[in-house]
């Protein structure tokens, strides 16, 4: 048995599961989730406000079918331990719109909008941002199953970047930079970077350790080729960044950046949040597929935790992040998924998971036996296999969704 009380490789229910079972999982599991999200309707959108030319707008309210994302990661079994209540997280992007209803009153503060140097960065023509903060903080809502993994924090947004009339512009290292030390100055416990740069600069590092140094827990996602053509991103690579991989409801890696950098996974593709431009109504965007929203699960995870577990370092939430992590196929590390798909409730509630002061981090160990057993890690099948030992968790509430939708329309199991 390993520290995590997990059979170890090869033994029990460590060995690997033959190809052809896992196909044939993967292959429910695709099916299952592609029949839910394709049939999930959504009433109409807002009315009485129209959103600027050229920004983003809601394409509705989502309605039923709980998201597919939300359903494998179970946030609802960890609120009554933590919402992230008192942890504050910065979304460094391109802003938030305040003005949708799943926001609380007060929960999206006013913000830093380093582009033109002003104190507010509250609105959103863009819209990624306010997709980003969605994902973490909307609050649940009686007109939607869609709700945030931590709706109890308080979310900072500073905008940094931003589309153009030519398309997504690049992200300006300064600028990343200049956004990670206002949200530490603002005392930000978690640091969600939306946009990575595609090069490092000697200030973008200094920031980035800045933050470390302050105690900051500082989470970034992996590059995907759509954008970066799969290079290395930063602050992602960089020393103590907790560096999200993504993968889809297929199973597929949905992100391209790899390496021994990558800290845990996260859904990335097919997924459904807030949109700018409600206008104070509710107002929900269209499915989206990018690997750069998984590390918002990755940030509000390690909000939850710090609300819980109040004493813990930033070193020690991203320990805990990793080490609770689902490895369900592999026990050392993968270089694009990292130790796993990430569990929010484990990170809160598992107990005898942090390290002794003074000792070599849990993650270290596992480092080393990945490197040792470098099979592990180039088996092109790992990345469907750690998905495989998560069709049952996923089918069982989806099988709950679906039970809830047929009571709704008026029939009953047995009969």
């Amino acid at each position: 048995m390993n520290r995590l009380g997990r059979p170890r490789r090869g033994a029990g229910a460590g060995a690997r599961p033959g190809p052809g079972g896992s196909r044939a999982a993967l292959g429910a599991l695709a099916g299952v989730v592609g029949a839910l999200v394709g049939a999930l309707p959504v009433a109409a959108a807002p009315a009485g406000y129209v959103a600027p030319a050229g920004c983003a707008k809601p394409v509705g309210v989502h309605t039923a079918g709980t998201p597919w994302a939300t359903e494998l990661l179970g946030p609802r079994r960890v609120w009554p331990l933590s919402t992230g209540s008192g942890v504050r997280v910065a979304v460094l992007g391109t802003g938030v719109d305040a003005r949708n209803a799943q926001f609380r009153p007060g929960q999206v503060e006013a913000g830093r909008d380093v582009l033109a140097n002003t104190a507010r960065a509250t609105d959103d023509c863009d819209g990624r941002g306010t997709f980003a903060a969605g994902l973490i903080a909307a609050r649940p809502h009686d007109e939607t199953t869609f709700a945030g993994l931590a709706p109890g924090v308080s979310v900072l947004p500073v905008r940094y970047a931003q589309s153009t009339k030519q398309g997504e512009g690049a992200v300006d290292p300064a600028r990343l930079a200049a956004a990670i030390d206002f949200a530490v100055a603002a005392r930000a416990r978690v640091i969600y970077v939306v946009l990575p740069a595609t090069r490092i600069t000697a200030g973008l590092r200094a920031a980035t350790a800045r933050a470390i140094a302050a105690d900051v827990v500082v989470v970034s996602p992996a590059a995907s080729g759509a954008r970066t053509g799969g290079a290395t991103s930063y602050p992602t690579a960089l020393p103590g960044v907790l560096a999200v991989g993504a993968f889809g409801p297929d199973g597929a890696v949905a992100s391209t950046e790899s390496g021994d950098h990558i800290g845990v996974a996260a859904p990335g593709r097919q997924l459904l949040s807030l949109s700018a431009g409600a206008g104070g109504r509710l107002g929900h965007s269209p499915t989206v597929d990018d690997p750069a929203y998984a590390a918002a699960y990755v940030a509000g995870t390690a909000a939850l935790v710090r609300s819980y577990r109040p004493k813990l370092t930033a070193a020690e939430v991203v320990r805990r992040i990793e080490s609770t992590a689902h490895r369900t196929a592999f026990d050392g590390h993968h270089p694009q998924l990292g130790w796993g798909m990430v569990d929010p409730y484990r990170a809160v509630a598992a107990e005898g998971v942090e390290d002794p002061p003074g000792t070599v981090g849990a993650s270290a160990q596992p480092v080393a036996a990945a490197r040792a057993n470098p099979d592990a890690r180039a088996d092109p099948r790992v990345p469907s296999l750690v998905l495989a030992g998560l069709v049952a968790a996923l089918l069982l509430g989806i099988g709950r969704a679906v039970a809830r939708r047929g009571r709704a329309r008026g029939w009953r199991p047995g009969g």
